[in-house]
């Protein structure tokens, strides 16, 4: 079928077969869209958009083989005016962060795609971002807190696979001095009570996955 020249031309990138034909169900409704391509992983995403030119990608964040984010880092990289929203279940605001300083336009909560998904399309198209209200809050909560440092965040993330501060510091090659250093530090950037909230904060918030 011939694509008409005003039409919106979409690229949707998930791993989920049934939120794909959800999106192109919801695509198909509108005369001014077209879903022109899909993949279900980010290195399909960049072969894709290499091939179909979207003027849109709904881009996941989480996918196997390749991420979202790194894939819309090379997306970017090789085509610096490609249109990009993130579609996700992650209200993070690090997560958020990253998206955005990997170049999304949108954030988008996948709870909110029959409400606000077309309506973000278009206005991504038309050169505006979107961020859902929620997530902008969180953005401006956390605006002017500290950032855990790459060593910080190294730690956290063992600390939430369960080991205890010696078997960090042998894992890190550092003294358990050091890593009680961290783990203090962590606990007050995080406004954290003890280990387990700080990992429910970390998780919450997308510093860290498991």
């Amino acid at each position: 079928m011939s694509i008409a020249p005003n039409q919106i031309r979409i690229l949707a990138v998930d791993d989920h077969p049934l939120l794909r034909e959800g999106l192109a169900a919801l695509i198909a409704s509108q005369s001014d869209m077209e879903l022109v391509a899909e993949a279900s992983d980010g290195r399909e995403a960049i072969a894709q958009f290499r091939r179909h030119h979207p003027d849109i990608t709904l881009m996941d964040l989480q996918m196997p083989n390749m991420e979202g984010i790194d894939s819309m880092l090379a997306i970017r990289g090789e085509f610096p005016q490609a249109r990009i929203i993130v579609l996700t279940t992650y209200t993070g605001d690090v997560q958020v962060l990253r998206a955005l300083k990997a170049g999304a336009q949108a954030y988008l909560l996948k709870s909110l795609l029959r409400k606000e998904l077309l309506e973000t399309i278009r206005a991504v198209h038309a050169g505006q971002k979107r961020i859902a209200s929620e997530i902008a809050t969180q953005l401006a909560e956390y605006a002017a807190e500290d950032a855990l440092t790459s060593r910080e965040i190294d730690v956290l993330r063992l600390i939430a696979t369960g080991n205890a501060n010696k078997q960090i510091a042998g894992q890190l090659s550092i003294t358990e001095e050091t890593v009680k250093g961290h783990v203090k530090n962590i606990l007050s950037k995080l406004r954290a009570n003890d280990r387990t909230h700080v990992v429910t904060i970390g998780l919450k918030r997308g510093i860290i996955q498991l």
